[in-house]
């Protein structure tokens, strides 16, 4: 069986959690642009990575990065 090609936004987007559990995180919204008006706190929390809990980009991910490595790896 041939190798599948990953699709590189994706895997630069996505990550997997170490441990047994391997969740899919991803970073928050809002993080590119129009920071300068908000607080450090708030922009401090954008910092932070949070898991995706819909099944469905869950599998649209998994399709498009085949091979995602946890973080560390």
């Amino acid at each position: 069986m041939p190798k599948i090609k990953t699709h590189k936004s994706t895997s630069k987007r996505f990550r997997r959690t170490k441990g047994g559990k391997g969740k899919l995180m991803r970073t928050k919204l809002g993080k590119s642009h129009l920071r300068r008006k908000k607080s450090a706190r708030a922009k401090r929390l954008y910092d932070e990575m949070i898991p995706v809990e819909a099944k469905g980009v869950q599998r649209r991910v998994r399709r498009l990065a085949p091979y995602l490595r946890q973080k560390g790896k």
